[in-house]
């Protein structure tokens, strides 16, 4: 329905340009959550309610959270408004998750008058400088003219490059000031054609010259759409893929060469198979401390050879042999015309070998998570979307989660957001319309409960598994492996009755207890439509193993808690 009220063309107040640019770049939904400063675009938001629909939120943190989640589930620019003050500043948190996962996203926030600015107005705060660590760019408008133009760029920076947070602050006076719109093509993201230089010749050669290759592989293999010349390089090398956090889907997990996770809390096999390659590929992907740990004692005998987007991730923590600056998906095109193909799979047999001998086992426990996670693989599409909060439950969905495709896996891997999951999983289910999974547990899931509303409010179908074990769980291995067993603060026992909250929320909640029960009870969820809460009363000691400690190395490795740890 066309709205009667709304100008199309003309003198538009800066209100309409901001909704006007939106749509020009081909944003259908923004998130978000009003408020005095920024009241004038929410009004130009009902105007426009025939061309962009805006997901009402119940905080801004959630908004943020959802903004970031659609785009990971769509490759596209999230869009996330607020007001000023204490509007903008809760943005502030779901801002540095996308930065430090390179999701792009726009933040447009209001503020007070530009004569208010500087003066301590109420509800203000400098946004600008607040971010400016956590964005890749952030202006602040001043004047009407530049709104269009300002808001073009933020999505061009968001999308180009590494993608990230950009923000726009626009004072409230610049909202109601009046200016000609004239529409323009959508942002295209600026890319760079690949040069290959000396360091890139020499990773060619590093490359053909290697009897025992690894692939590493990032969430940059994902962000640049190149899973298919991902799986087309491994094949070519006979070479075993081992992907990040943040990089699982991106090879699928049925795959042969797929060898699992790699870091902390991956797969003993990778440890493994680190200690033995020759060549450790790194492919769209940053040497964390999670993945690093001792960046000393990193894949010992192993030629590092580092193809990234960010010339600033090259030798930051890891030194390399030689490096390639560029797209994933530029860099395997250049690889998968260069490099000759390999036919011994002496080294692959064995890395298969090394992934069969070191499975993820279940535990003894009356209820298993790994147990949880097979149903709920078995019952959702393979194509359906994960997403988790951030603890124990996140990494055995990582390990025992099989994904198959890319961008089926929402979580927050650089900040460890706790309250990341929901928000997210909103995202996703707005932006597909499907029903999207969300894996978390008791401590982050009462961080982000107050958004239940919002998808019983939009009838998304969101199945909710709450791993309940009454404690801060990841927290608490630390501390049992670490601290001497000195629980303090980690004893959750929130006293909160799940089954009571989903039914004050309009949702429907269940309980779990044993495994006998999991094949109904996950079937039950997934064949009841909306919103469903599953309370899954695990056990309080159920670790995440295996486990390589901080600051440590591969051959530490922690496969087993014995009663004297």
């Amino acid at each position: 329905m066309k709205n009667a009220n709304r100008k199309t063309t003309g003198t538009l107040r800066g209100a309409e340009i901001i909704v006007e640019t939106l749509i020009e770049q081909g944003v259908t939904h923004v998130f978000g959550y009003p408020g005095g400063y920024i009241i004038d675009t929410f009004d130009a938001l009902y105007l426009y309610r025939d061309k962009i629909c805006q997901v009402l939120t119940s905080h801004e943190q959630g908004a943020c959270h959802a903004a970031d989640g659609f785009a990971r589930a769509t490759g596209k620019v999230g869009v996330v408004i607020s007001t000023s003050g204490p509007g903008a500043t809760n943005l502030v948190t779901g801002i540095a998750t996308a930065y430090m996962d390179s999701v792009p996203l726009v933040a447009i926030t209001g503020n007070v008058t530009l004569a208010s600015l500087g003066r301590d107005s109420f509800q203000e705060v400098d946004i600008t400088g607040v971010t400016m660590p956590i964005t890749k760019h952030n202006f602040i408008v001043k004047d009407i003219s530049e709104l269009a133009p300002t808001i073009r760029k933020a999505f061009r920076i968001a999308a180009s490059g590494r993608p990230g947070p950009v923000l726009v602050d626009v004072p409230k006076n610049i909202q109601q000031a009046t200016a000609t719109f004239t529409a323009e093509p959508p942002a295209d993201k600026s890319e760079n054609a690949l040069a290959p230089d000396d360091k890139t010749r020499e990773a060619v050669r590093l490359i053909q010259n290697s009897k025992r290759p690894l692939i590493y592989a990032g969430g940059g293999i994902i962000s640049s759409g190149a899973c298919e010349q991902l799986v087309r390089f491994a094949e070519m090398l006979n070479a075993p893929v081992a992907t990040s956090m943040m990089g699982l889907g991106a090879i699928p997990e049925n795959h042969p060469l797929n060898l699992g996770m790699i870091g902390m809390h991956g797969s003993a096999a990778v440890a493994k198979a680190l200690g033995e390659c020759d060549a450790l590929i790194a492919l769209g992907a940053r040497f964390s401390d999670r993945v690093a740990g001792n960046p000393n004692r990193f894949a010992p005998n192993a030629k590092i050879i580092h193809a990234d987007i960010d010339l600033a991730e090259v030798d930051k923590i890891v030194r390399s042999d030689a490096h390639i600056i560029g797209d994933a998906k530029q860099v395997l095109s250049y690889l998968i015309s260069t490099v000759t193909p390999k036919t011994d799979d002496e080294w692959a047999n064995h890395c298969r070998k090394l992934k069969n001998d070191n499975p993820f086992t279940d535990s003894g426990m009356p209820l298993c998570p790994r147990k949880i996670l097979r149903q709920i693989a078995e019952l959702h599409s393979p194509d359906g979307i994960v997403a988790t909060d951030v603890g124990q439950h996140q990494m055995w969905t990582a390990q025992s989660y099989p994904f198959y495709k890319p961008r089926t896996f929402l979580t927050s891997g650089g900040l460890g957001t706790m309250g990341y999951g929901l928000g997210a999983a909103i995202g996703a289910a707005t932006a597909t319309g499907k029903t999207v999974v969300l894996i978390t547990g008791d401590g982050s899931f009462h961080m982000n409960l107050n958004e239940i509303p919002t998808c019983v409010k939009n009838n998304l179908n969101v199945k909710i598994f709450v791993f309940d074990n009454k404690v801060l769980g990841m927290v608490r291995q630390w501390q049992t492996l670490f601290y001497g067993k000195r629980y303090s603060s980690t004893d959750f026992a929130a006293p909160t009755d799940y089954v009571k909250l989903a039914e004050a929320f309009d949702a429907k909640g269940m309980v779990l207890e044993k495994n006998s029960d999991i094949g109904k009870t996950v079937k039950a969820a997934f064949e009841t439509s909306g919103t469903v809460i599953v309370d899954c009363r695990i056990y309080s000691d159920e670790f995440v193993l295996p486990m390589i400690p901080p600051g440590k190395s591969a051959e530490d490795i922690i496969t087993a808690i014995t009663e004297d740890k």
